[in-house]
């Protein structure tokens, strides 16, 4: 799965240029350089850029930790936003596990700038299929 994750991230996570580095189970972190096309009209990375950066992250830790021929769907969200991420700068997201059951998976998500300013804490449940 690892392997996957890293090398074919779908189309979304593509598009907006995510960037999975190898991690664990226990951690997964990706980066990002937030371009034009991400940021609202201040310059600054858009919100719904930030959720999405979060979601294809704890998305992508849930795998890692799904049994054999299971499936996971986001089915909750929450952000808090502290900090804006101007374009042209490259921010870093590390998700690790708060909850792992049969049913759901609980992924907290922390995104910060280059400086480890803290720009938004996602907490997610992911739903195990």
């Amino acid at each position: 799965w690892q392997r996957v994750i890293v090398e074919e991230n779908p189309a979304f996570a593509r598009f907006m240029g995510v960037r999975i580095t190898p991690g664990s189970r226990d951690r997964i972190e990706a980066e990002l350089t937030v371009g034009e096309e991400l940021a609202n009209r201040n310059g600054v990375m858009h919100g719904g850029a930030i959720m999405a950066f979060a979601d294809i992250l704890g998305g992508a830790a849930s795998v890692l930790n799904l049994p054999d021929g299971a499936r996971t769907t986001t089915i909750e969200s929450k952000t808090n936003f502290v900090s804006g991420a101007a374009a042209g700068t490259t921010i870093t997201a590390t998700a690790t596990p708060v909850h792992r059951g049969r049913r759901t998976q609980v992924w907290q998500t922390r995104i910060e700038s280059a400086e480890k300013k803290l720009i938004a804490l996602v907490t997610q449940t992911q739903m195990v299929l």
